[in-house]
């Protein structure tokens, strides 16, 4: 008899964000927005026109081209299984 999760998905198995975990370096951000224009349900621009991250629910492709959209690199994304650095690449 087999583990009833092995026959789940892939993304079954996924949490509700997806594999990347993602952040803001706010002292990088310097606030041009294209993070949020890409991704609009993961950052939004506060009040000191400084990303932030409202939500980790969206798909992981959307949350790294959000990501390399930034001009400055301030976005990193984290693959939360492994905790190694997909974006930007060392």
């Amino acid at each position: 008899m087999s583990d009833s999760t092995d026959s789940k998905s892939q993304a079954e198995q996924m949490p509700p964000g997806g594999k990347y975990r993602v952040r803001v370096i706010r002292d990088k951000c310097i606030g041009a927005g294209p993070c949020s224009a890409v991704a609009p349900s993961v950052f939004e621009l506060d009040e000191e026109n400084k990303a932030v991250v409202i939500s980790q629910n969206e798909l992981d492709d959307l949350k790294l081209l959000a990501a390399q959209s930034c001009p400055v690199s301030a976005i990193v994304v984290e693959d939360i299984e492994t905790g190694e650095q997909v974006w930007p690449k060392s």
